[in-house]
């Protein structure tokens, strides 16, 4: 009886007890409505105990009156009206669990994003959507019930996607703290763009003398299992108990008898364009990607082999490593965390008639001038005109080619690094061609990390690079090939024509091609910009929506090395952290099937974006769904999609949303 007295009391509408608490977070909300009205307001609301105000709820102190209030038995509800759920939900459910009080019996007002800040200027329409929104929790918590988080094993390995410099070092960092570690790179190689720099800013450290040890103490390392020209094809599962399958393409050459010797190379009569070097150099159809390359064994390119059979001769390959019937393999593994370390593609400037590329020969991007002054690249670190081979006299750069694009249908972010590397060029350029003229057309240079403004200024003062503020106009080429520019200087704000040998476009960063087949895979979300979506900018930026995938680098947004190794670190420890507690809480948010009302229609399992929805005979009801209630998001796509009004969300039950909208309190 006792028990049954106490589910009444926390669970009847009549016996609620409605704490209601004001925030004045600053000036956000009480410099913009009145805090005491929205208090008084609040305590006409049936089955409002208490209603008070502060300047921060979420302090120490404002935190201790919830608790104080839930403690002395005043209330048992507690609504908070301040900012988003978003921000400091997770507070204030800690602060009711801790005085003892169900924490999902808990319930936010956001009456800053959805009220002060959008009616700043309307003081009087911000007062009455706050009393809107004040009103509709108080309706939702009169029909609250508690709920129980469940708990989930979790299995220690991670699944890392991509092996550029993030996600070598997320690896690394795991396979350190003894954690399994499969990491997948498409390519034959693992070393991502970074691999084709060949010095790094600010302090130009050869990319090459970095990477390569990194490289090798990743193939070395005994917790990691290195998987590249291999692809993520399936992912099923949830939190701590993901499923993976990983084809592993066939490389056409056995890469445990290869030696890497070369020799058929040079007898492999199939030439072309070496994608590496960005189509300024050519390849064989059997191939390692570059000398440093880690795998180091040969792949044959099928799309171009045309199966002469020389490579396979033994005068050719001693060991008989060509293997023509290779055949693709599928590997299966359970991991209990992801990270997406995929990257970046280059911006393609060939739309933007007006800059001439792909029309004029030089015309070209700023990561192919990477390419030509690499010591290891086409031209051995010596620079030349695509057109004729020659030493150019003179170079321009410009910057924000498809960044800051808002007329011409480009990206409308900064990328970040294109200031930086353009700086660099011209000064590796200067290094070795005193006399050359360089000039740099910009909008802005953003020179934003830790000794960038101290290099951009020595660009100019200690090398003699020439930085023009302004657009260029058009770009046209003359008999001999040079480039004639036709800008606007707006800083002297006149008009300029000049004739350089070269032209480099410093192309910003894109979200990779195929970023919509991993957010198909792992469900997760991309931001506006097509890069994949944190779950929130400041406080979680390396966590995504879906529970237990990660994201790094460039694939959650624009940025320089040094940043991306950081966000790698971040993602290793956040995966560690998981995999180190054994298992891991679920917040109980799901969707819950009705089964006396469902008739097995299937549209739910259609509906359903996470895979957490099957259909089931069940020895009562026949066929029915069953929900997966760790797969399942509570996102309501079934709730709202069923014709039976079959399922419900825990926690947005029907009765809830339907207090909210009609009753009139």
């Amino acid at each position: 009886m006792t028990e049954i007295k106490k589910e009444i009391e926390i669970t009847g509408n009549e016996r609620s007890r409605i704490g209601v608490y004001v925030c004045h977070c600053g000036i956000n909300i009480g410099g913009v409505v009145s805090v005491p009205d929205l208090v008084e307001y609040a305590k006409t609301l049936p089955n409002v105990e208490i209603a008070r105000e502060y300047k921060f709820f979420c302090s120490d102190v404002g935190q201790k009156m919830i608790k104080e209030d839930i403690e002395a038995g005043l209330v048992n509800r507690v609504i908070v009206a301040a900012c988003s759920p978003r921000m400091h939900e997770p507070t204030f459910r800690i602060a009711c669990k801790e005085a003892g009080l169900n924490q999902f019996l808990f319930e936010m007002a956001n009456i800053r994003e959805h009220s002060t800040w959008v009616h700043m200027k309307e003081p009087e329409g911000a007062y009455e959507t706050a009393k809107d929104l004040i009103r509709m929790a108080v309706a939702k918590s009169r029909e609250l019930i508690p709920l129980e988080v469940q708990t989930v094993s979790v299995e220690p390995s991670c699944l890392i996607i991509g092996g550029g410099i993030t996600g070598m070092n997320a690896a690394l960092d795991l396979a350190t703290e003894g954690y399994k570690v499969y990491l997948v790179e498409k390519t034959p190689t693992i070393g991502g763009h970074m691999a084709q720099l060949d010095k790094t800013f600010p302090t130009m450290d050869c990319s090459s003398c970095i990477l390569t040890p990194k490289m090798s103490e990743v193939s070395r390392e005994k917790n990691i299992e290195l998987l590249t020209y291999s692809e993520v094809v399936e992912v099923t599962g949830y939190i701590g108990n993901f499923d993976v399958t990983i084809l592993k393409k066939p490389h056409y050459v056995d890469q445990v008898k290869c030696t890497a010797c070369g020799i058929c190379i040079d007898s492999c009569p199939i030439i072309v364009g070496n994608e590496f070097e960005l189509g300024l150099a050519t390849r064989k159809a059997i191939y390692v990607p570059f000398p440093q390359a880690v795998p180091g064994q040969f792949t044959i390119d099928m799309d171009n082999c045309i199966k002469c059979g020389i490579c396979e001769r033994i005068d050719v390959c001693e060991p008989e490593a060509i293997k023509f019937d290779d055949e693709p393999e599928y590997l299966k593994v359970k991991v209990g965390t992801i990270i997406v370390a995929t990257g970046w593609d280059l911006y393609d400037p060939t739309e933007l008639k007006q800059y001439g590329y792909g029309r004029y020969p030089n015309v070209i991007t700023g990561f192919q001038m990477e390419r030509l002054l690499s010591s290891f690249g086409p031209v051995i670190g010596k620079p030349v005109r695509p057109s004729d081979l020659k030493e150019p006299h003179s170079i321009a750069f410009l910057q924000c080619v498809g960044s800051r694009n808002f007329r011409e249908g480009g990206n409308q972010y900064c990328s970040r690094v294109c200031c930086m590397y353009a700086t660099k060029q011209a000064r590796q350029y200067k290094e070795k061609h005193p006399d050359a003229d360089i000039y740099i057309f910009y909008m802005d240079i953003r020179a934003f990390g830790k000794g960038y403004e101290e290099f951009y200024e020595s660009a100019g003062r200690n090398y003699g690079i020439n930085f023009v503020r302004g657009r260029i106009a058009e770009v046209i080429e003359d008999d001999n090939h040079n480039i004639i520019i036709r800008a606007e200087d707006t800083l002297l704000q006149q008009p300029i024509e000049l004739t350089v040998d070269l032209f480099v476009l410093s192309c910003g960063l894109e979200p990779r091609a195929d970023a919509d087949v991993i957010t198909s895979l792992l469900r997760i979300q991309r931001s506006a910009d097509g890069f994949f979506l944190e779950a929130h900018p400041k406080l979680r930026p390396v966590d995504t929506l879906t529970e237990g995938i990660f994201i790094a680098g460039v694939a959650q947004g624009p940025k320089d090395i040094p940043d991306a190794v950081a966000q790698a670190k971040g993602a290793a420890s956040s995966a560690a952290g998981l995999m180190a507690k054994g298992e891991v809480e679920i917040e109980p948010f799901f969707a819950v099937i009705r089964p006396e009302r469902c008739i097995g229609c299937g549209m739910c399992v259609e509906n359903c974006a996470y895979g957490a929805i099957e259909l089931v005979d069940d020895k009562r009801f026949g066929l029915i769904a069953k929900i997966n209630e760790a797969l399942c998001k509570g996102c309501g796509a079934c709730s709202g999609n069923c014709r039976c009004s079959a399922i419900d969300i825990k926690g947005f039950t029907g009765e809830q949303i339907y207090s909210i909208i009609t009753r009139r309190l």
